[in-house]
């Protein structure tokens, strides 16, 4: 079974990835098992060439539909059309400083009128809204049916819906749902009603927990959860499913149920959780992962029959939604089910020889299921979590309470709100539990360590995961052994490790990888150094100032102030900021007015142009700033404009020289291409993260031999475009990338410059 799944999961994800390449090589792989199937007589592997066949002419069905279906194609070009969609589920972003509120929701198309033609439709789709029309959309009934004129967009890689549609305005002719949609949106309803009194994490993740409803959660809390490996908790999953089953196996047997009305009911109960979380692709995921674990469960028969039982799963869930062999949560659910079939039993066995049997089940079930399924977490996060295994153990406790209660207050709030209102409440103090771990586990200096995601990187963590799953057994059963092991794990917590040789003792200019942001540190003495710009997450910076021995920051400058600049603010308190340094234009204003809130009382100059400070062995300069006028104190949103406004800084220290522009595009970057030596240094920190909005003349003023860009790794903005590299590289620089080296320093060295990669 497990053969036959690998075959119908990889042929499938193969055609779906449209990569030629990929598809070549997956027909090749069919023909030749099906040749050794006729040669060799082999059952097994007929089936394998069947089922692989199968799949290609599904896929090949599928392409064909998506050539040809006239909402592709419309989609392809971008056509504007009035559109009839069934709305689903969707999650609302509050307007901010840097963007417009935002609703994104599932929908199903149902009729479609573009360019004088009409089709009638059944194909899914992404419905997006955007400022004052986000929250009329967010406030539709579930399963509403209305009309709406829109611009057809294609989906993204991967994607299972065929179009976007990016509505404008509000909708129209809005009909009822239906009894079904409206029994599941009343119990949806219900259960938000019933979690509205509650504090504020409780009130996001209660819902979160037991239908995947994550509406509420913010991105604060969003991220806690992925440095934690507690993501898995926020999304409908196999988990949820197997504690609703089985409390529903436990209620069933008290009043009576017995024999096959036992697998009646619990039929009853996957039907129920598939509606109730409205049938989505991930939740027919979430259901055959879940009846794969109370299978294993109830019926035993060792690892090798449960793995068995998740081949036919996964099968089952490829054949009927093919968009989930490249659905990352797909593969999450079934390494995870995987490793706890395979691992988890060893694990306990082995750790139970010296522990009570509770602990050695709670320790082995995270731990099993974190080596199974670290390698996509690599790859989906940029980071490996140290710290989830003990997070996942802390907030076990807390998990199928807050589930259960949460899912007795979904079928209480339509018949009896108070019951529902009690039931929340005790939920609630579970969430608010979870919350507590993952706040505190993200708290923790080493709690994730990042770590770049390209395939060599995945394939040496899964080297690694599988020597780890062989090896843990036989360290586990060894008290002292198993003591050291959390012990050097608890270290790492609390201080870090860095790559040896990171950073380098005499450095002299770092650029901290923050994500897709920037974040340049001159150093001006002993554990001093001056900070140009924040990069957009607090944690990263901070944890690259720790690294760098960075504990005062004598001057704060901010070239402007977007987020992705100016967003990190907080890592710098209690840090003596004693200066801080913007330009004339205010806008943002939420971020302008952060920095009073975030920084009181330290001093705030507005540069003109000409400033400088000497900090002990550097200077550093505002060449050019933009004039007071430049934008109009009302804008909250990013614009070219502002990128443009951006101060132009030269730092020099130690005989290093470095220019930072900020997000300068091509027309300011050639204005200060003609202030000749002003702009010559030997580093440069590439402006706007290597945008393709470049000057040439720029890069050739300045001159660098070193060129730094600071990026996120597979950020959705296509940077660092290549013409912008093969424009800085034409000038003799050596270019450094945070996504691919992580934070960089440079330092003087006889003859040049020394630059040490942390990665």
């Amino acid at each position: 079974m497990p053969l036959l799944a690998g075959a119908v999961w990889g042929m499938t994800a193969a055609i779906r990835s449209e990569a030629a390449a990929a598809i070549v090589v997956a027909g090749i792989l069919v023909v030749v098992v099906g040749l050794l199937a006729w040669r060799r007589r082999s059952v097994v592997a007929a089936a394998v060439a069947c089922l692989g066949a199968l799949c290609a002419l599904s896929g090949v069905v599928h392409a064909a539909a998506s050539t040809f279906d006239p909402v592709a194609a419309l989609a392809r070009e971008g056509a504007s059309a009035t559109v009839v969609v069934q709305v689903g589920a969707g999650r609302t972003w509050e307007a901010t400083a840097t963007r417009p509120a935002l609703w994104r929701g599932t929908a199903t198309l149902q009729h479609l009128q573009a360019r004088g033609q009409a089709w009638d439709s059944r194909a899914d789709v992404v419905v997006m809204a955007t400022g004052d029309a986000a929250r009329t959309w967010a406030e539709l009934q579930l399963g509403a049916r209305v009309t709406t004129s829109a611009r057809l967009q294609e989906p993204e890689p991967g994607e299972a819906a065929w179009a976007v549609v990016r509505v404008r305005g509000a909708p129209s002719d809005v009909a009822d749902a239906g009894l079904p949609w409206n029994v599941v949106g009343a119990l949806r309803e219900g259960l938000r009603a019933a979690c509205a009194p509650l504090p504020e994490d409780a009130r996001a993740l209660v819902p979160a927990l037991v239908v995947g409803d994550t509406e509420a959660m913010s991105d604060d809390l969003r991220d806690r959860f992925v440095a934690t490996g507690l993501t898995h908790l926020t999304a409908v999953s196999g988990a949820n499913l197997t504690l609703m089953l089985g409390f529903l196996r436990l209620l069933a047997v008290w009043v009576g149920v017995r024999g096959r009305w036992i697998a009646v009911v619990l039929s009853g109960g996957v039907a129920g959780f598939v509606l109730l979380c409205l049938g989505e692709p991930s939740v027919l995921r979430a259901a055959a992962m879940g009846l794969v674990g109370l299978a294993a469960l109830g019926h035993g028969g060792g690892p090798r029959a449960g793995v068995r039982r998740l081949a036919v799963a996964v099968i089952v869930v490829v054949l009927l939604a093919p968009a989930m062999a490249l659905s990352v949560g797909f593969a999450l659910s079934v390494l995870a089910t995987g490793g706890l079939l395979w691992w988890a039993r060893p694990f306990a066995e082995a750790l139970g020889r010296w522990l009570p049997r509770w602990l050695a089940d709670a320790l082995a079930v995270p731990l099993a299921a974190q080596v199974a399924t670290e390698p996509v977490v690599v790859a989906l996060a940029g980071q490996v979590s140290v710290v989830a295994v003990l997070a996942n153990l802390a907030a076990a406790p807390f998990v199928g309470p807050a589930t259960v209660l949460g899912l007795g207050a979904t079928l209480a709030a339509p018949v009896l709100m108070p019951l529902a209102h009690g039931l929340a409440w005790l939920a609630g103090w579970c969430a608010v539990g979870i919350a507590q771990v993952a706040r505190w586990g993200e708290a923790l200096p080493g709690a994730a360590v990042p770590l770049h995601a390209d395939l060599g990187a995945q394939a040496v963590v899964a080297a690694m995961c599988l020597l780890a799953a062989a090896v843990l057994p036989a360290i586990l059963r060894r008290p002292i052994a198993t003591l050291t092991l959390a012990g050097a794990l608890a270290v790492a917590l609390v201080r870090p490790p860095v790559s040896p040789g990171w950073p380098d003792p005499g450095w002299r200019v770092a650029t901290c990888d923050v994500g897709q942001g920037d974040a340049t540190i001159v150093r001006t003495g002993p554990r001093q150094a001056a900070v140009i710009d924040t990069g957009p997450d607090p944690r990263l910076l901070s944890r690259c100032l720790d690294q760098l021995g960075v504990e005062a920051v004598p001057l704060l400058i901010l070239t402007h102030l977007h987020a992705d600049h100016a967003g990190g603010l907080t890592a710098l308190t209690g840090r003596g900021v004693a200066m801080v340094v913007t330009s004339s234009v205010r806008t943002p204003a939420a971020a302008d007015r952060s920095i009073g809130e975030v920084l009181p009382g330290v001093p705030r100059v507005v540069a003109a142009g000409g400033e400088r400070w000497g900090l002990g062995a550097a200077t550093l300069t505002i060449v050019a700033a933009p004039r007071p006028a430049t934008i109009t104190t009302h804008s909250e949103g990013e614009s070219s404009a502002e990128n443009d406004a951006s101060l132009l800084i030269r730092a020099e220290v130690d005989g290093l020289s470095l220019v930072v522009a900020g997000d300068a595009e091509e027309s300011t970057q050639t204005s200060h291409a003609r202030l000749g030596a002003a702009v010559d240094a030997d580093v440069l920190v590439v402006p706007h993260h290597g945008s393709r909005r470049h000057s040439a003349a720029f890069f050739d003023a300045v001159s660098p031999t070193v060129a730094l860009i600071s990026v996120g790794a597979g950020n959705d903005y296509g940077h660092p475009a290549d013409s912008t590299v093969r424009a800085v590289t034409q000038t003799g620089a050596r270019v450094f990338r945070t996504d691919e080296h992580g934070s960089i320093t440079v330092a003087p060295a006889p003859g040049g410059l020394s630059v040490t990669p942390q990665r």
